[in-house]
């Protein structure tokens, strides 16, 4: 009988792990690295455990730590979540060897399926449909070359023993062949220890649909319906939504009994997914996932059923507690991946999370992060999901964007505005989807912020200039406050006009802002003379309030996070991150792109082509930075040398820092 469960992860899953767990009266024990001490994923459980450095590999990915902690603590059973080690192997057999129960499938059937390329040669003997590409273990570049050429162009490389985009290529010619091979083999080795690749005909504007499955040790088996995930950016899901919309009954009846054909192959046991690629030719079998999947909320949602608990019962011995005829169908789900990333080219964001507010009505929240933690670079940047649930699509559609819209960050950038711009897009609602959704919509999912209009500007300036001086020996003034030199302590000379300036940076541009104040009443000076406002601002901390704004009959509220010279604006279509200056000068610093390269995001740097003193030619790799699990090339951006690295191989460098000196050739 399972008593306590060490959860050999961190973030929401484990949080998640933690919560049935609690409910089901099992005790729970977490492991957590250096950066992680404290995180809310060791307070959410009875016990805490260190087990090494904030690097995965002397952590999460380290089975001898792991096992250690399990022993040490009694505890009788190991669940792995997602990632790190729950498709491995050897961790399933070092769990059976300790004596713990391991939370999943056998090792053989991780074995079977856990590698893409083994699954293919299994599956093919059950006539299941693959798509077409090259499954086997001869991984030298050459022959590698060799199929792709022989399969056709595009091709999708993929890393063989693992998924989550790492380690996945698309490539449209033999000219980007050789370096997509050589990033993918480091970046599957980096993820997976396994740099075994396997290459894939790149299917058009597929879409993506899985199947969740569960097994038990008496042989049962069933399904529990379908999630759409086909919104993806660099091959990850961001958004998916159960059931699939648009799809026939007769391909529904298909995808799950082609599902249920392959658990029965390999005997599967707990639980697992599907996954497949539909086009109008019909559906192909990509890989199976041997864990629990990052959008099983969705599944929950349209089931009533909680997958974590099912996971447990079997892993205990037991039958699945329903059958395929008392699993039901009830409405619609949707899950959106809240990200820290840049939202118009996904650049991952770390950083403190200063201000954090989720919905707390009508939608679900799996959240492994609070106000005041840090997302490193060390691992995924995911913050939070939010599950939407509605008796169509329709509803629950709209309950997410009311969802989203609510949610507010500050201290790092996140995707917010960009899932805000995916779920209003026509597009989206007719729906019309397929893997390339975000790609073939990128001018208006991807577009660059407008500047702030005259009247948000104006509203900004208002509480900047209240930030300053709303602090009396600690206590909160506010807004109503009487306009007197005993209340206000910004200045005031008997004689002078209260008037206040504030220079606001926008999108490249800087606004000075000169306003006169009494009370609630602010005169615009400068830019718009005469323009009159009457404005309340209600501060519910140091750094966050809504500003009031009354004009010609009308009402509106805007939520602000002001920090130090930078604030944080969460508008309707998403949030909005603007700096200020209270110098009157404003400093131009002109930057010679062509003779420094600076690092477009936080990483480290796993490998570096090319050193002092080498000429290079446009467009070739200078070096490899491996940030969130994904690695991305530093490329020449003309024909020239390198004069100077200023790193190492290993190094973790910051988001700007001047990675080498570049001089172009001026005869290009």
């Amino acid at each position: 009988m399972i008593r306590k469960i060490l959860i050999a992860n961190r973030g929401e899953i484990a949080c998640r792990i933690a919560s049935t767990a609690k409910v089901m009266g099992i005790a729970t024990v977490a492991v957590y690295s250096d950066i992680d001490k404290g995180s809310l994923h060791v307070n959410s459980c009875d016990q805490a455990v260190h087990i090494g450095g904030s690097q995965a590999a002397d952590s999460y990915l380290n089975i001898s730590s792991i096992i250690t902690a399990a022993v040490d603590t009694n505890s009788d059973a190991i669940h792995p979540g997602y990632g790190f080690l729950s498709e491995n192997a050897s961790f399933a057999d070092a769990c059976m060897k300790a004596g713990i129960i391991f939370i999943g499938p056998s090792a053989s059937n991780i074995n079977d399926m856990g590698s893409k390329a083994i699954s293919k040669v299994v599956l093919a003997k059950a006539n299941i449909p693959l798509v077409p590409g090259y499954h086997g273990c001869e991984q030298s570049l050459d022959y590698l070359k060799a199929r792709a050429e022989e399969i056709g162009y595009p091709v999708l490389i993929k890393a063989s023993a693992g998924g989550g985009g790492r380690g996945m290529r698309l490539v449209e010619s033999s000219k980007n062949i050789d370096e997509s091979l050589t990033l993918a083999q480091k970046e599957a080795k980096a993820a997976f220890a396994d740099d075994r690749l396997l290459i894939e005909k790149y299917i058009k504007k597929p879409r993506h649909v899985e199947v969740q499955i569960f097994g038990d040790k008496f042989g049962n088996l069933v399904h529990l319906f379908e999630r759409d995930c086909s919104i993806q950016r660099r091959h990850q899901k961001v958004l998916e939504e159960a059931p699939a919309p648009e799809i026939s009954s007769d391909i529904r009846r298909a995808l799950f009994q082609t599902a249920l054909t392959v658990a029965q192959t390999i005997k599967y046991q707990g639980a697992g997914t599907v996954e497949f690629v539909l086009n109008q030719e019909g559906f192909y079998f990509i890989e199976m996932n041997t864990r629990l999947q990052v959008e099983h909320s969705v599944t929950e949602l349209i089931t009533g059923v909680d997958l974590v608990e099912w996971q447990i019962r079997v892993a205990n011995g037991e039958a699945l507690p329903l059958t395929q005829e008392e699993i039901k169908q009830n409405g619609h789900a949707f899950e959106a991946r809240l990200y820290a990333e840049d939202p118009t080219d996904f650049r991952p964001q770390t950083g403190i999370i200063s201000h954090l507010k989720l919905p707390s009505k009508k939608v679900r929240i799996d959240c492994g992060v609070r106000k005041g933690d840090t997302v490193s670079v060390y691992y995924d940047p995911m913050i939070a999901k939010l599950s939407a649930h509605g008796s169509n699509r329709t509803e629950a559609l709209r309950i997410l964007t009311s969802a989203l819209t609510e949610t507010e960050i500050a201290g790092l950038v996140s995707n917010q505005p960009f899932l805000t711009r995916l779920v209003r897009h026509k597009a989206f609602l007719k729906p019309v989807l397929h893997t390339n959704f975000i790609d073939e919509h990128s001018e208006q999912l991807l577009a660059k912020t407008l500047p702030l209009s005259g009247d948000l500007l104006i509203l900004l300036a208002a509480a900047i200039l209240q930030k300053r001086t709303r602090m009396d020996h600690g206590r909160i003034v506010s807004s109503r406050s009487k306009s007197t030199p005993w209340d206000l302590k910004n200045g005031w000379r008997l004689n002078a006009l209260n008037r206040h300036k504030v220079i606001i940076c926008d999108t490249d541009a800087n606004h000075e802002i000169l306003l006169s104040i009494s009370n609630d009443d602010y005169d615009v000076i400068e830019p718009s003379p005469r323009k009159k406002y009457t404005i309340k601002i209600d501060w519910h901390n140091e750094k966050y309030c809504t500003v009031t704004h009354s004009q010609s009959n009308s009402l509106s509220r805007l939520n602000i996070c002001l920090e130090d010279r930078a604030a944080t604006l969460f508008l309707q279509d998403g949030a909005r991150q603007i700096s200020w200056l209270d110098s009157f000068s404003v400093k131009n610093e002109n930057v010679d792109v062509e003779n420094s390269l600076k690092a477009p995001m936080p990483g480290k740097i796993i490998s570096i082509e090319k050193y002092g003193g080498d000429k290079v030619r446009r467009g070739e790799t200078l070096l490899v930075l491996e940030a969130m699990k994904m690695q991305h090339a530093i490329l020449a951006p003309a024909d020239g040398t390198v004069k100077e690295m200023h790193f190492a191989e290993s190094d973790v460098v910051n988001e700007g820092d001047e990675l080498l000196d570049f001089e172009a050739d001026p005869s290009t």
